[in-house]
């Protein structure tokens, strides 16, 4: 999406008009304005130059965002200031320092008698010339509203400053008669006529007229200035400079002259200035600033750094590897903008009200002064109320209804670290019924642990443990390193074996000391080891469980069994509770046997459970699914892409693949699933946000505009002064955006709000069948032990080109391979062994 800036407009039906003429450029795909923040964003093969020409014939000014240069975070930060506040406040007080000598010339004196210099307390015309005087001057003072408002009729798209204009000028313009032809009455001696005269100025209805829209104004800038400050506190992250090795010294450098692959260093204290992966040193890193959480984060060799967050305690000698536009940070603050650049669906009601709202004022007012002399009334009393008409009507207010909102709501998310791409994914999200989950990565950890130590008579824990780390130590087995994590967090240090080898049919053998130390599937070790039933049936209930028993033994006699699984992250079946509290149906999309995805399916809780999905299974698992309501797909991995793209909503967990995130439309930095049901409770707030200010927009007009035509006037009396128009007009944008600005005290992790939504389903399992293809072959795979093997022979041969899909049981030891075309037999070996796995037959 192409971003611009434009200039000059001031109202909803401003934006109408500007997009309006942008989208019948020849090549404009989609374009959407936002008044809120003065921009525009365009999709399409249309030039530059083409887009502009289309906004200056529509009377506005425009230019592409980055035009002259590369904007750095700073001059980005400094763009999006308000500007327009402290131009809005010098008007005003200079207005109402006039407007308070014209109130106590016309209003003081005349009601209240107060005093006034002697050549003028008799003089009529005399006080009439210095109203006029004064009025011409607070009128010079607020010209804006005036050229602005003429220049748009001009162009054939009268706005809100039209109405202003109008309303205004009309008041000064009878004011000015009223005052010519007091002088001729005067001139002749007729002073009941003078009297009379007097009595029809307007001059302070304009003055104020003008005062108060520009108190209103103000107001609403100083307002809308702070919807966006969210997004300058992101900005305000930006590091200015970075330490860098530059030819074996360290030299500080403008944070724009760092480069991809440059050693940079950051010391205690220090933030880091752009992403990149630890060389040396070890510390721990507060990352408060772009996910939220307090808890500082943990940094060694190999981990990744992001730019913004805050080195506490080590020395970091880092390698940069994104920088510029390419960090986390600049990626975030893009999405915040591009998300105030785009437009809700639900926006385009006031939109449409928006393009035809200033000309039907005009014809509502002309019509009301017409009625009112037809009905006998004096130009004075029917000039009143056209004017009341055309100052206390607020297209401003049907503008920012969506925009403020949408702003606020996505500024509320990227400080929690939820990231709406876009207007459309805040919207969508709150309208989700159901929620699909894939589960490796995001319901579970996507790394195999430790879950359960049950030593044989005989034995501790430790020393079951200690010879498990053992025999794992020689090992590249993911089983054989999560032991070894479990080993080192509890303080067991490895003994040096020899002779080490891995077995056919899943098992290991080591000499440690004199001692023979055995290890395995539970199949490999029942045929070598007598087991104890006891032992065998809790193995048995572990692998119902979803766990992978691995069974050890010393000398042939049985130590103990090991459970590893692929655990539930902390969170993930409080976020599935939430979303279920919140009447939302939650699905768990896997590719795991029916037996696994089970276990998990229950732990977690979620609803139903669709087990063995191949990767293009999901994306049509999620085409169905959307037959029977709003689907929102969480998930991580390049293979979940095709089902985020497809879903209503597509999450992607951010700690997840590049792929994943781009084919989402909300990002969850966090990779917290908790996030989830918290995403879905801040766009429901947001939405109904929304729906109070469209409501407040139109009621307002609904009930102002007959009240200022008079319509109540025959039967209660009641008529409005185009004062009090003005002053109504000036709190309705006002009231608008302080409502959307409430979103700021939303808890997004706060209480569930219910919605109601089709009933979910039983839990249930189903087995997804592999579609027709053209060529299938049957690998055999020694040395797979748990999922976690599947997985990785799964993703291995789904990489090759030709391989469409590939189904991989552990426990059959074997791959079911599909392609669209031929596959050699070596190449297919080659790819499994690359991963340390021995193929023996390929059928």
């Amino acid at each position: 999406m192409k971003q611009y800036e434009v200039t000059g407009m001031s109202c909803a039906a401003c934006s109408a008009r500007v997009e309006k003429a942008v989208s019948k450029v020849p090549g404009v795909t989609s374009c959407s304005v936002s008044l809120l923040t003065n921009s525009m964003g365009v999709e399409g093969t249309a030039t530059d130059q083409e887009i502009v020409n289309a906004v200056v014939a529509a009377g506005y000014g425009a230019a592409p965002k980055g035009a002259k240069k590369e904007q750095t975070a700073a001059e980005e930060e400094e763009a999006l200031k308000d500007h327009e506040t402290p131009k809005l406040r010098k008007r005003l007080i200079a207005s109402v320092i006039f407007l308070v000598v014209l109130m106590y010339f016309s209003m003081g004196h005349m009601m209240w008698g107060w005093p006034v210099p002697a050549a003028m307390k008799d003089n009529h015309v005399a006080m009439g010339m210095l109203q006029m005087l004064l009025t011409i001057i607070i009128m010079v003072i607020n010209q804006k509203f005036f050229v602005s408002g003429f220049t748009s009729l001009l162009h054939g798209a009268p706005n809100m400053d039209t109405l202003v204009a109008l309303g205004a000028g009309a008041s000064f313009g009878y004011s000015t008669y009223a005052l010519f032809a007091m002088t001729g009455a005067q001139v002749r001696g007729d002073m009941d006529a003078v009297m009379g005269y007097m009595h029809e100025f307007y001059f302070e209805s304009a003055a104020m007229i003008l005062t108060l829209i520009t108190v209103g104004k103000m107001l609403e800038s100083h307002a809308k200035g702070k919807t966006t400050d969210a997004l300058k506190s992101l900005m305000r992250l930006a590091p200015k400079t970075a330490t860098v090795v530059r030819d074996g010294k360290e030299v500080i450098v403008s944070i724009t002259e760092v480069r991809q692959g440059d050693t940079f260093v950051v010391r205690p204290g220090e933030n880091i200035p752009v992403d990149g992966i630890v060389l040396e040193g070890s510390s721990a890193v507060n990352e408060a600033a772009l996910t939220g959480e307090s808890i500082p984060v943990d940094k060694q060799k190999g981990s990744s750094v992001s730019a913004a967050t805050t080195n506490q305690s080590g020395f970091l000698r880092c390698e940069a590897t994104r920088v510029g536009e390419d960090t986390t940070l600049s990626q975030i603050i893009k999405m915040v903008s591009d998300a105030a650049a785009t437009k809700a669906p639900i926006a385009k009601i006031a939109d449409k009200v928006s393009g035809v709202f200033v000309p039907a004022v005009i014809t509502i007012a002309v019509i009301t002064i017409m009625v009112w002399l037809l009905a006998g009334k004096d130009i004075g009393f029917a000039l009143a109320r056209g004017i009341s008409v055309l100052v206390i009507s607020c297209p401003c207010a049907l503008g920012l209804a969506t925009p403020v909102a949408i702003m606020v709501g996505n500024g509320m998310g990227a400080k929690n670290g939820i990231l709406f791409k876009n207007a459309v994914a805040l919207e969508n999200a709150g309208k989700t019924q159901i929620v699909a989950l894939d589960k490796t990565g995001t319901i579970t950890t996507g790394e195999p642990r430790v879950t359960d130590i049950l030593p044989a008579e005989g034995y501790t824990k430790r020393d079951l443990m200690q010879l498990a780390a053992d025999l794992e130590s020689s090992s590249e087995h993911p089983l054989a390193k999560a032991v070894m994590e479990h080993a080192k967090a509890t303080g067991i240090s490895q003994t040096a074996v020899h002779d080490f080898q891995a077995l056919p049919g899943n098992g290991l053998s080591a000499v440690r000391w004199e001692d023979l130390l055995l290890g395995g599937s539970v199949s490999y070790m029942k045929e070598n080891v007598t087991v104890d039933s006891t032992l065998l049936d809790q193995a048995q209930k572990l692998a119902e469980e979803g766990k992978t028993p691995l069974l050890f033994a010393k000398n042939h006699t049985c130590a103990g069994l090991i459970a590893v699984a692929d655990t539930l992250k902390e969170d993930s079946p409080q976020a599935v509770a939430e979303l279920r509290d919140m009447g939302i149906r939650v699905i768990m999309l896997t590719g795991d046997n029916e037996r696994t995805a089970k276990a998990i399916g229950a732990q977690a809780g979620v609803d139903e459970v669709i087990a063995g999905v191949l990767p293009e299974g999901k994306e049509a698992e999620i085409r169905k699914l959307k037959e029977q309501g709003k689907v929102a797909m969480v998930g991580d991995g390049i293979n979940d892409a095709p089902a985020l793209t497809r879903a209503d909503t597509g999450i992607a967990i951010g700690a997840g693949t590049d792929v994943a995130i781009d084919a989402a439309s909300v990002v969850l930095v966090k990779s917290r699933l908790r996030d989830v049901p918290a995403a879905i409770r801040l766009s429901r707030a947001t939405l109904r946000n929304i729906h109070e200010n469209l409501f407040w927009a139109f009621f307002y007009n609904v009930i102002g505009i007959p009240l200022a035509a008079g319509v109540w006037y025959p039967i209660f009396g009641w008529k409005l002064n185009p004062m009090f128009g003005a002053a109504a007009m000036s709190l309705s944008s006002f009231c608008v955006v302080t409502n959307a600005l409430r979103l700021n005290l939303f808890s997004v992790h706060g209480k569930a709000n219910k919605k109601a939504v089709p009933a979910a389903k039983p839990t249930e399992m189903k087995i997804s069948e592999s579609e027709e293809t053209k060529m299938t072959k049957t690998m055999h795979i020694e040395g797979m032990m748990c999922g976690h093997c599947e997985a990785t022979v799964k993703k291995a041969l789904e990489a090759l080109p030709e391989v469409t899909s590939a189904e991989v049981s552990h426990e059959a030891g074997t791959a079911v391979v599909t392609s669209s075309t031929e596959v050699a037999d070596d190449v297919l070996k080659k790819t499994v062994e690359e991963k340390d796995y021995k193929v023996t037959a390929i059928d």
